[in-house]
């Protein structure tokens, strides 16, 4: 139990990290070559989410759930993040890339929790591949929550609180649902869909930067961050 609080942890405080790594960014920065990072960051993070829902979030599901129901299970997350996605638009917030960041790390943190109970090197593994995607996620949301206007004292703050999240999730995996494959594999899958959604209505558009084209590779290296992560699963 020990071992599962000081990994969930470790990749939960890149939510901060991050975090303050935005912040540093922008009192430091010029404008222009802060858009131009954010638009690096923001591909590279969706890059590192698409591989998450192709390496992590989806192939057990697909595995261990029959055609339809890993298609309702899927679509659903699409629907209710599409539904939530206009909520949040028609109240003047731009929060995508927050949901995708806790899209993605609630349940890769309950998936960290069941994995140690079976294969302690995986669970390190894991534990250090979100990590790696909480820190350009982190990293954009902060500037997605700034342009909502929220205060830079505050984002931070919330930041360090849900680094403390994936402590409870992974708990929660450990204790309530290392035997319960099925539940861990549709939420896991719900959230893919979420995920998938959320990648191609905000944070794909977002990360263009007129007369520029590199950004784009961001992507490629995030995807590859993902592959690299998933040869050390296997």
């Amino acid at each position: 139990m020990i071992e599962i609080i000081i990994y969930s942890l470790l990749a939960g405080i890149c939510i901060f990290i991050g975090g303050i790594i935005g912040r540093l960014c922008e009192k430091c920065c010029k404008h222009k070559i802060e858009s131009y990072i954010l638009r690096w960051s923001t591909a590279f993070g969706g890059g590192i989410l698409i591989a998450a829902v192709a390496f992590v979030l989806t192939p057990k599901g697909i595995e261990n759930f029959s055609i339809i129901y890993f298609s309702i299970i899927f679509l659903s997350g699409a629907i209710v993040f599409f539904f939530l996605d206009k909520l949040i638009e028609s109240q003047g917030g731009l929060l995508a890339q927050t949901l995708a960041m806790l899209l993605d790390f609630i349940p890769e943190a309950i998936a960290l929790g069941a994995t140690f109970v079976h294969n302690h090197n995986l669970g390190i593994l894991l534990a250090l591949f979100i990590g790696l995607q909480n820190l350009p996620e982190s990293f954009n949301a902060y500037f997605d929550l700034r342009k909502s206007n929220h205060p830079p004292k505050n984002i931070l703050i919330l930041f360090f609180t849900l680094s403390f999240l994936g402590i409870f999730c992974a708990l929660i995996g450990k204790y309530l649902l290392s035997g319960q494959i099925r539940i861990t594999n549709g939420i896991m899958l719900f959230s893919a869909g979420g995920i998938l959604y959320l990648i191609f209505q905000d944070i794909a558009p977002s990360s263009k930067l007129k007369k520029h084209w590199e950004p784009a590779l961001g992507a490629t290296i995030g995807f590859l961050i993902g592959m690299i992560g998933t040869k050390l699963f296997g």
